[in-house]
Parts: C-alpha cells; sequence; structure tokens
C-alpha cells in the first residue's frame, strides 16, 4: 500500500440527483500517450523529436561542434543526417561521432580541421517502425569577427557651433558586432540631446563645443559569440574658435577663406540621418522596430514622434538615445503606417516620414498535434498558420513529400487539414507539415499512432489517501486505453456505487470529495472500461481530526533577570505524531541553555533586552500544521516609578439593568484614573437599528457616580459606552455595553416645518419635514395629511401616505386659502394631534391692470408716479408689488428717434404711488404699471406720456483757439453733447494775464447760440489771454470750459497755446513755433539765465536782511481792483493764480466774498510761488503750486492745471 496526497486543479461536472455511475468520456482524437515509465516499455510509439539545435547556428570555431537531436519513441528510434540536401555518411568522417542513443552529432575540430569546412544546411531523421521524425534545417556557419582595415585619419578641425558626424563602419562580423564609443581610458564617452551615437555605430554632433576637442574618439566593435573586441584607429578632434580659425586659414589658404565673426551661428534643424523627406523600414512580426531620427542644429533640436494615422501602442513604445529613436517590441501588422519625426528648436522644424511595412514569417495558429486512434476510428490533424505574405502549406509523410508517398485510403488531404477515416495499425505514421513564405519556415512533427490497447489504470494498486476532516480530498485513477476507456467510481466492499452529488469528477480520472467527512473514510474502487476490456484498482482513504492549540501562548512583561515561560498545548488526532517546535521572531531559538523546552512549554531564564520578541509555537503534523504566538517585553527592574499624569484608562464591565420600555439603569466600573481624579463620565448610545457605527451624546454624570438611570425612546436598538474625563482629557470609549431594543409605541411627535404652496393655479403642494429613524418610535412609519378649504364648510380630506415629505392636492381653485395638518403614525398608533397651518393653493397671473395712472414732473430729471391699487381678488396670488416699466421715447431738442431701452422699478407691498430718478432733461417719455403676484406680472396699465422741463446745458464738447495773429484770437468750439433743452446764446468771458500772473479786467460777450467760430480782435499783442466759455438755455448756464492763449509777437513766428485746464473739458493741443534752435534765441536766453542768477542773489541777500525782493515789490504794485474773484452763481471767476510754469486755473475756484485781493495779507514766503507746505500734485503726479493773496479768516485757493515749461514762457515773463 501507497501513501500519496494528490492535488490536481479541478473542474466540476454538473451531477444529477438520481442515482447514477460517475463516468467520464473524452473525445478519443486528442488522446495523449502518458509518459508513465513502465506503459512506454511497452507501448509502440513513432518517433518524436524532442530536442534540436537552432535553425540559425553560429557556432565558436575555437570549440568542437555540437549539433543536438534528440528524440523518443518504441521501439527507440534510429538517426541519420543529411548535409546541404544530400546523406551525410558520419562513418567517413573520422572527425564526426554520434552520440549512443541519440543522433546529437559532434565534430571535433579541436584536435584538427576547421570550422569552415563543415559550414552548411544538415537535417537529422529519427525512425523506427512507426514512421519517421525530421528537425528543422540546421544552418552551421561559423561566427566571424574580423579586424579593421588599416585606415590613415587625419584631425577633423571645424568651428564652434558646427555639426559633426564621425564614422565607425565596423567590420561585417557573424553575428553583427556592438558598437560603443570610449576613449583610451576605456572610459564611455558621454551622450546627450546634442552628442549621440546612431543605430549605424557612428557618433553624430548637433552642434561642436570647445570641449569636444579631444585625440581619442575610439570606435569599439564587440564580438559576443567569440568575447572579443575590435578597435578602430583613434580619430582627432579640434574645435576653435573664429580667430583660431582665421589664423590657421591665413597661414595655409588665400585671403579669400576667412570666416566671418560671428562663431556661434545659430541655425535651424536638419536631418543628419536619415536623408531626404521620407524613407521607407520594413520589419518582421514579432521583433523590435527601431526608427531613428538624428538632426543637426544651433540650439541642439529636440526630437518629437507621432504616427500620422493613429497613436503609438502605449505599454510597447519605448523611446531611446534621447527620444531620437523610437522603438515599438513585439511589432504587429497594426503597426504598419507612416511615422513622422520633428526635429525643432527655437528657429524652426523640419519633419522625416517613415513609412513602415510590417510582413511575418510564418507563426502558428493550429500546430498539428499528435493523434492516437483505434482501429476503426476517424480523426483529423490540422496545421494552420499565418504570416505576410501567407504561407504556403505543405505535407510531408516520414520526411517525404506526402505527394510521392504511398497511398493511403484512409488518408484524404484537404489543404491545411488531413482527415482520417477507418484506421488501421497500417495508418502509423509521422506526418510533418511545412508552413512557408519569404521571410522564414515552420515545421512541425504530429504522429498518427493506431494503437488497440485495453484500459490500464497507472495508479498505484492500494494507495492510501490521508486526508484533515473539512478539507478537500482528490483520490487519483490514472488511465489509459484506445479507444479511450470511460472512467466509474465505486465505494465500499459491496460494491455500491456512487450515488451522491457531493462528488467531482476530473478528466484525467481523478474523484475529488469537495468536503471530507468522518463517512467518507472508505475503501474507493476505479474501474476502466472500452471494448477491449476492463481494469480496475483500489483506493483507500481515512480522515483525520485537525490540530488544534487548545492552549496559546500568552502576552507577557517581565523584569530584566526574571525567569518567564509561555505555554502551548497541543490536541491532535491520536493516529498523527505531532511534532513541536519554537520560533523568535519567525527563526529558531538562539542556542543558550537559558531556553528550556518541554512538552508544553518553553522557559526562558535570567530574561535580557535581547530575549524580547514574538515567540511562536508551531505543532506540525504529517498532514497539517498550525501555529499561535505571543509578544514578549523586557524590561528594567526600576523602584516605584514616579507617578504618571495621563488621561482616564476606559471604564469596563458596563452592565444593564432595570430594563423598561423608556428607560435603563448603565453602571460600569472606572478605570484606572492615572493620578488625575475622575470628574465626570460621558455616556454615549448607538442606534444599531437606524443608524449603525454612529454615536450620539446621551448623558453625563458626576465623577464619583458609576450608574445612570437613561431616559429611552421606543423602537431603538441601543448600546452604550462610557468615556471618564479627568483634568487632562477625555478617555477612549469603553468596549459597548450589550444591546438593548425597545418595543414600539406611536410616535410621539409630529412632522415639523408643514407648509401648503401650490405650484401650479390649480394644485396644493403640502410639504413637511418628516421624522427621522429615531423618531418614528416604531417600524411602519406613515403620515396622515389633512386639507380643507378655510373659508368654506367642507369636511377634511385625509390621505395616509408612506414615509415622504410632500404630498399634491389636484383640482384645487385658484389662490384659495386651506387648513392643513400632517400627522405622524405607525403601526403602534397614531402621534398626538397636530397644529393646524394655513396655507394657499397655487398662484396665476394677475388678472388686472393698475388704473388711473398719472404723473407728476418734480423737475427735470425726477417724476412721481400715482395709481390706484388692484383690487384683492383679481391679484390671484400674493401681492409682491407694482413694476413701473418707463423709456425714453426722444429728446425734444434734437427730435432724433434712438433705439428704446426700457428701465424698470418695483414698490414692494400695496405702495400706490413711486419717484422716478435719473431722468433726462427736455425728453418725451412713456410708462406703464403692472401689478405683481408670486406667479408673475399682470397685464400692463394703458401707457402715460410725460415731458420733462428743460436743464441747463452740460459744456460745450470743445474749444480750441487757432489763427493767432499780433492783435487777434479765433475760437472754434463745438456745441454741448446735452444741450437739455434749446441753447439760447453762448457767453465769452476772458481776461489777459500780465508778466507777473495778474489778472486783468474781465471782458464778457454774449455770441448768438447758431455760431460755432467767433474772432476776437484789437488784442494786445503777445500777451496771454484766459477764456471761460459755457452755454445757455432758458434754464440757465451750464458747466463752462477754460482755455488759454497767446497772440503772437511777430506774427507767424511766435504763438502758443496752453493746455485746457484738467478738469474743464478736452484738452486741445498747443500750437508753438519751434525757436530753440534760432541763435538771437540762445543768446536772449543765456541773458535771462544771468540776470534769474543775479536776481535771486539779491532776493537771498534780501531776505537774510529781513527786507522786501523784488517779486514781493511786485505783488504790491499791482493790487488791482479789476482782479475780482468770481462765484460759481453769478457766472464771475475768482482769482488767478499761476506758478512760474504758467499753470492755468481750475474750474470753479472759491476767492473771498469781497471780491478783492488784499495786498497787506501778502508776505515773502516762496509758498506763493508753489515751492511751499500749500504745494499739490496733479493726478498725473506733476507739481501744482500756489500763488495767491490771503485774507484774515478764509483764504482763496486757486485751482492751477499744469503745463510743461519752454523757452517761450520763460521769454513771456520778461516781455
Amino acid at each position: 500500500m501507497q501513501l500519496k496526497i494528490m492535488m490536481p486543479k479541478k473542474k466540476h461536472l454538473s451531477a444529477s440527483r438520481a442515482p447514477l455511475i460517475l463516468f467520464l468520456c473524452q473525445m478519443i482524437s486528442a488522446l495523449e500517450v502518458p509518459l508513465d515509465p513502465k506503459l512506454l516499455e511497452d507501448l509502440v510509439q513513432p518517433p518524436t523529436i524532442t530536442q534540436q539545435s537552432p535553425k540559425d547556428y553560429i557556432i565558436d570555431p575555437r570549440e568542437n561542434i555540437v549539433i543536438q537531436c534528440e528524440a523518443k519513441g518504441k521501439p527507440p528510434p534510429s538517426f541519420s543526417w543529411t548535409r546541404n540536401g544530400t546523406h551525410f555518411d558520419i562513418d567517413k568522417d573520422p572527425l564526426v561521432t554520434m552520440k549512443s542513443g541519440s543522433g546529437t552529432l559532434t565534430v571535433n575540430i579541436m584536435s584538427e580541421g576547421k570550422a569552415e569546412t563543415y559550414e552548411g544546411v544538415y537535417q537529422c531523421t529519427a525512425r523506427n517502425e512507426r514512421g519517421a521524425a525530421i528537425s528543422n534545417n540546421i544552418v552551421i556557419r561559423p561566427s566571424r569577427s574580423p579586424l579593421w582595415t588599416k585606415e590613415k585619419l587625419e584631425r577633423i578641425t571645424l568651428r564652434n557651433g558646427q555639426s559633426l558626424v564621425l564614422p565607425c563602419r565596423p567590420p561585417v562580423g557573424l553575428p553583427p558586432p556592438i558598437i560603443f564609443w570610449m576613449d583610451n581610458s576605456f572610459q564611455r564617452l558621454p551622450q546627450s540631446e546634442r552628442v549621440s551615437q546612431g543605430l549605424n555605430g557612428d557618433l553624430y554632433f548637433s552642434n561642436v563645443l570647445p570641449e569636444d576637442t579631444r585625440e581619442d574618439y575610439i570606435c569599439y566593435a564587440r564580438f559576443n559569440h567569440t568575447q572579443t573586441i575590435q578597435q578602430k584607429q583613434p580619430i582627432s578632434v579640434k574645435v576653435i574658435s573664429v580667430d583660431e580659425l582665421n589664423d590657421t586659414i591665413a597661414a595655409n589658404l588665400s585671403d579669400t577663406e576667412f570666416y566671418g565673426a560671428k562663431s556661434h551661428r545659430e541655425r535651424p534643424p536638419t536631418f543628419l540621418t536619415p536623408e531626404g523627406n521620407a524613407s521607407r523600414k520594413e520589419e518582421l512580426r514579432g521583433n523590435v522596430l527601431s526608427l531613428e531620427c538624428i538632426a543637426e542644429g544651433l540650439p541642439t533640436p529636440i526630437i518629437y514622434w507621432i504616427k500620422e494615422d493613429g497613436t503609438l501602442p502605449i505599454n510597447r513604445t519605448f523611446y531611446r538615445n534621447f527620444k531620437k529613436t523610437l522603438q515599438i517590441v513585439q511589432v504587429t501588422e497594426a503597426d504598419s503606417g507612416n511615422y513622422q519625426c520633428i526635429a525643432k528648436n527655437a528657429l524652426g522644424a523640419i519633419h522625416h516620414v517613415i513609412s513602415v511595412t510590417v510582413k511575418a514569417a510564418p507563426y502558428w495558429i493550429i500546430a498539428p498535434q499528435n493523434l492516437v486512434l483505434s482501429p476503426g476510428e476517424d480523426g483529423t490533424l490540422i496545421c494552420r498558420a499565418n504570416g505576410n505574405p501567407k504561407p504556403r502549406i505543405s505535407w510531408l509523410l516520414n520526411g517525404v513529400p506526402i505527394e510521392i508517398a504511398p497511398d493511403d485510403p484512409s488518408r484524404k488531404i484537404d489543404g491545411d487539414t488531413i482527415i482520417f477515416s477507418n484506421v488501421q495499425e497500417r495508418s502509423s505514421a509521422v506526418y510533418q507539415c511545412n508552413a512557408s513564405n519569404e521571410y522564414g519556415y515552420l515545421l512541425a512533427n504530429a504522429f498518427v499512432n493506431v494503437l488497440a490497447e485495453p484500459p490500464r489504470i497507472l495508479t498505484s494498486a492500494d494507495t492510501l489517501y490521508q486526508v484533515i476532516a473539512n478539507r478537500p480530498a482528490l483520490l487519483d485513477c490514472a488511465f489509459f486505453g484506445s479507444p479511450l476507456p470511460t472512467i466509474e467510481w465505486f465505494k465500499g466492499a459491496k460494491g455500491s456505487a456512487l450515488r451522491e452529488d457531493i462528488y467531482v469528477l476530473h478528466e484525467n480520472g481523478t474523484l475529488e470529495i469537495p468536503v471530507a467527512q468522518k463517512d467518507s473514510t472508505g475503501t474507493y474502487t476505479c474501474v476502466a472500461r472500452n471494448k477491449l476490456g476492463m481494469a480496475k484498482n483500489d483506493i483507500h482513504l481515512e480522515i483525520k481530526d485537525p490540530t488544534r492549540i487548545i492552549k496559546q501562548p500568552e502576552y507577557a512583561v517581565v523584569q530584566r533577570g526574571s525567569t518567564v515561560s509561555f505555554e502551548c498545548i497541543v490536541k491532535h488526532d491520536h493516529t498523527l505524531i505531532p511534532t513541536v517546535m519554537w520560533l523568535k521572531d519567525h527563526r529558531e531559538l538562539p542556542s543558550d541553555g537559558r531556553f528550556t523546552v518541554d512538552k508544553d512549554h518553553l522557559v526562558v531564564a535570567d530574561v535580557n533586552d535581547d530575549d524580547g520578541g514574538t515567540y511562536t509555537c508551531v505543532a506540525n503534523t504529517t498532514l497539517d500544521n498550525v501555529s499561535a504566538s505571543a509578544v514578549l517585553r523586557v524590561v528594567a527592574p526600576t523602584p516605584t516609578p514616579a507617578p504618571i499624569y495621563d488621561v482616564p484608562n476606559p471604564p469596563f464591565d458596563l452592565e444593564l439593568t432595570d430594563q423598561l420600555d423608556r428607560s435603563v439603569q448603565l453602571s460600569w466600573t472606572p478605570g484606572d484614573d492615572n493620578n488625575s481624579p475622575i470628574s465626570k463620565f460621558i455616556i454615549e448610545y448607538e442606534d444599531a437599528m437606524h443608524e449603525p457605527g454612529l454615536w450620539h451624546h446621551q448623558t453625563e454624570v458626576p465623577g464619583a457616580q458609576t450608574t445612570a438611570q437613561l431616559k429611552l425612546s421606543p423602537y431603538v436598538n441601543y448600546s452604550f459606552r462610557v468615556m471618564a474625563v479627568n483634568s487632562l482629557g477625555r478617555s477612549l470609549p469603553s468596549e459597548a455595553s450589550e444591546q438593548y431594543l425597545t418595543k414600539a409605541a406611536e410616535p410621539d411627535k409630529n412632522p415639523t416645518a408643514v407648509e401648503g404652496l401650490g405650484s401650479e393655479p390649480d394644485n396644493l403642494v403640502i410639504t413637511w419635514k418628516p421624522l427621522n429613524g429615531f423618531e418614528s418610535n416604531g417600524p411602519g412609519l406613515q403620515y396622515k395629511v389633512s386639507w380643507r378649504q378655510k373659508d368654506g364648510d367642507d369636511e377634511w380630506t385625509s390621505m395616509v401616505v408612506a414615509d415622504v415629505s410632500k404630498y399634491i392636492v389636484s383640482g384645487t381653485p385658484t389662490f384659495v386659502p386651506y387648513l392643513i395638518k400632517v400627522q405622524a403614525l405607525n403601526d403602534a398608533g397614531f402621534a398626538p394631534e397636530p397644529a393646524v397651518v394655513l396655507g394657499h393653493s397655487g398662484e396665476d397671473l394677475p388678472m388686472v391692470a393698475p388704473g388711473n395712472v398719472h404723473v407728476n414732473v418734480v423737475n427735470s430729471t425726477l417724476a412721481e408716479v400715482h395709481w390706484d391699487p388692484v383690487p384683492l381678488k383679481s391679484i390671484r396670488g400674493h401681492l409682491q408689488g407694482y413694476r413701473i416699466y418707463y423709456w425714453k421715447a426722444q429728446s425734444l431738442s434734437t427730435r432724433n428717434r434712438r433705439h428704446i431701452e426700457k428701465k424698470i422699478l418695483t414698490f414692494q407691498g400695496s405702495k400706490t404711488h413711486g419717484m422716478l430718478p435719473g431722468l433726462e432733461p427736455f425728453s418725451h417719455y412713456t410708462l406703464n404699471v403692472r401689478v405683481v403676484n408670486g406667479k408673475g406680472e399682470g397685464p400692463a396699465s394703458p401707457d402715460r406720456v410725460f415731458n420733462t422741463p428743460e436743464g441747463v446745458p452740460s459744456a460745450p464738447s470743445s474749444l480750441k483757439i487757432v489763427n493767432p495773429t499780433l492783435d487777434s484770437l479765433t475760437l472754434e468750439w463745438e456745441p454741448p453733447s446735452h444741450p437739455n433743452g434749446v441753447l439760447t446764446e453762448y457767453t465769452l468771458k476772458y481776461q489777459p494775464i500780465n508778466s507777473t500772473h495778474e489778472l486783468g479786467p474781465l471782458v464778457d460777450l454774449k455770441i448768438p447760440a447758431n455760431k460755432t467760430r467767433w474772432t476776437l480782435k484789437n488784442l494786445n499783442f503777445s500777451t496771454r489771454y484766459k477764456f471761460y466759455f459755457y452755454a445757455q438755455t432758458a434754464a440757465g448756464s451750464g458747466n463752462q470750459i477754460t482755455e488759454e492763449a497767446i497772440t503772437t509777437v511777430d506774427e507767424g513766428k511766435m504763438a502758443g497755446i496752453l493746455p485746457p485746464d484738467v478738469g474743464a473739458g478736452k484738452a486741445m493741443a498747443s500750437r508753438q513755433v519751434d525757436i530753440a534752435t534760432q541763435g538771437w534765441f540762445i543768446g536772449l536766453m543765456c541773458a535771462v539765465a544771468l540776470l534769474i542768477l543775479i536776481l535771486l542773489i539779491v532776493c537771498f541777500i534780501r531776505r537774510n536782511k529781513g527786507g522786501k525782493y523784488p517779486v514781493k515789490e511786485k505783488e504790491d504794485a499791482h493790487a488791482d481792483p479789476e482782479i475780482q474773484p468770481m462765484k460759481e452763481d453769478d457766472g464771475t471767476f475768482g482769482e488767478y493764480s499761476d506758478a512760474e510754469d504758467h499753470k492755468p486755473l481750475k474750474k470753479g475756484s472759491r476767492t473771498p466774498s469781497d471780491r478783492t485781493v488784499k495786498k497787506e495779507d501778502s508776505d515773502d514766503s516762496l509758498v506763493d510761488y508753489g515751492e511751499g507746505v500749500n504745494g499739490q500734485f496733479n493726478e498725473d503726479g506733476s507739481f501744482i503750486g500756489q500763488y495767491s493773496g490771503k485774507k484774515e479768516k478764509e483764504p482763496a485757493e486757486g485751482n492751477e492745471s499744469s503745463e510743461a515749461p519752454s523757452p517761450v514762457n520763460a521769454m513771456n515773463s520778461f516781455v
């Protein structure tokens, strides 16, 4: 009897519940002969090639040639060889021997002979009485590693930034060598995006740098087959600057060949390889497709790759050589197409298209399989291959083309399939299928073996299987026969057939019991039958109890130097003998006398720090094993430790008592307070029915209390936990208490937030906030929704709905008040009577427009609108307010119609009047009024029209002074952009400004409204004038615009216009004559500069003496009563003040109320010249000074604009 446990992969078969005999039925056309030694001893089998040399066999010429050919068969096959298509007689060649019992050849070329003599194509044939199998054509070639041809390499000299290609051109070897570049020190040359090695072995420089200069660029070729390395002559490269290059050329060439001064000439990319705009590439299926693009340029180009008609395969695409090489592994026909490489730098881009075609050597779709048949049976051999181009299929019989082989009536050839029918023993043979195209071939041997064999059981008789209970049991019954036998299993000495559906029968005859029990013990019989006979075998099964550790080692904390003991008690099947071993940290115990192991214990004496770790007890039997672990923690022996202050330990031993419907008593034992007294306990609960995993706060009790009476809600599955709190914080939660499910009861409350609003004119939508699961108090939560009209005599209408939050009542009248109530109920009953809520059915648009709409115009920009309210019944909804639509139809001044832009004002609530602000003067307006409810707007009231009165105009759009002469200035202007009425006239005021910046008498002119040009005559020559200009309507004067200009000294030679006031309107460009280059002017300026310097010196001296300087005297001398301020309300102007750069006044400046400037109040401070603390800065950052008289109580502030200083202005100050 043999003890055996096997674990084959299982395949479940459906089993009938009716009693049946389990059997196996397998297709005969693919029977494989088992490699059982006893079976093979007397079973006839055609030869099969089991090992052979590769098709392309490159040999080392320094070693003996070994050509392998191994085969199996019964009887053992004999071997023969062909060489180059003819019989190879090995007996005639003393250097060739064949291995005994094998077809492997050995050619002894180490003693004598040359490898080249045995180059050729070899094929092995293995033959016995059942047929002949042949090997592939094995091409024998010796490897070659030739030397580089001698060549004289001259130094390469080139300019910084040029491109360079260093050729390698290694000798042709077999197989091709591996190329790499190194220096004399055998250090690999660094490569980058700028410098890299191509697939052909050449070294490419996109541009060279001075550091590329070296004497030892060496290309190496490594021939792996012969383990040799060949070296090319070193290449010397010199990179020089432009100056060095020109020196070299000067010494050797003519002057015409000098280089320019720019050494780094930037240029767009061009390709070094491949050449042209397009190229082609062909690769075989399954190989690695390598595409390469290397470009030169300055700056160094970057390479990008795309596939024009698709995307690159994600998992098979790799970039090499700094993205200059694109590789696709395991290339397929789908990878054919156009690939584009793009070289790009800052100066441009260039692309090259590589058209890739993927061809394919033949590859198997279905390779022919050995066929074992019994006499009279049918079968097929299929040989199906693919490739590009599609391969041609040819058949051979025992190594001979089937066309010239002996006929067999049982055989029919149909392309890639051979069909056998009613075979006999003479039909046994070895068939070869050859699939070939121009890129290669496939050759497969498949035999047809016609056998008549009775069943055989290959599993040893009376094998004993031992299995642990509750695990699968697998009983083997390996078999063979021809025809293929069927398998039946029986259990017991009486031969009762297996009739249960708890068994699984595998294709190889194995019987599986998925869950073996004690009653599965017994003897099982496997029976194999075919038409030639029957065989059977008995299998014995024993079911054993599992091994268990009933007492496991426990976690231990011991002090250093003490003894610790771990216990491990094992229970096992009495027929099995366990072995118990201990591990420390998953390794064997230290070989130390301190460790003692007896039957159930591990004892460690004199414990030290290294003994800490995980100790594992492992119990093994022949059928199973179990383990258990414990941790040993070693601590130092210490005196009584100092108190440790920490949060409390969690409470424990939670217990529920006095369990009532609405209350329960919870008690617990406090954990260690860790030297800080417990101040309180926090109790939380979990509702495992409605919100599992979510803990809620229940209550808090003082720290001295260890029980709590808890109020409960119905129909809640409670669990409680307790946390202790001290001054350092809160403990971890305790373990949860046992669960307590309270009884169901009717709801205690009704839903909240009850509302009734209509979504349509004919419905009422009743909504509420539903109760949560905790508030439901029982199963079957529902809601009773009730409603009736508030003002009617109808009874309540009710509807019970599921646990939802909305109910829609249809068919209601529009906007009618309803009384609503929502009551909760469950399977236990109703909640208390709910409160009644007032709601309304849906709103509809108002039916009536407001009446008696009339408008009161308050002023030119404001109007008041009045209307009568709309009756409440016609509003048909909640009154939101009234909405006024108004728009300007046209302007009464221009009569030009423009795009009508309606404006809207909404007045909330029940207001019956409203103001319309922001109207435009002298305009025609239209308006209507609508009532608004929650649904929208009602109809519009009839349109009402009204006109706004005239207003003051805006400032003229522009003012400019043209054609200045000795005594005249011409003013041109554009009318106001907003006249706001009918213009009646223009007012022009102007006054001269003398050289001390004082204002002269003010002249007032009235100009007709239809004028846009006016000439002032009889003016003083070379005098600056300030102009104030504004328009008037019947409503009054508008805003003014100011300007300044100067009459000329000599007509056509000198005239200037100062820029307008910053705040007065558009600035007009100054008109000046450029005299800065005139000789007389330069001399005059020098004299002026000298005079200014003298004046400054005198002023400085007089100031130090307390006297007055000349400017003060001028101020006193020009206290002219004609220089009057102007108020904004009467159209007069304030005083004029300016700094030394002639800044104009700002609009609307204020002056003293008595319209005079008191010269007594003037002082000598430089502040009056715009250089003191009163200085200001314009919005553009230019300085604004201040020069003005001062009154005793309220100083007048002049507002000026700024002007850039000019030679003309400087000269005018002295005129």
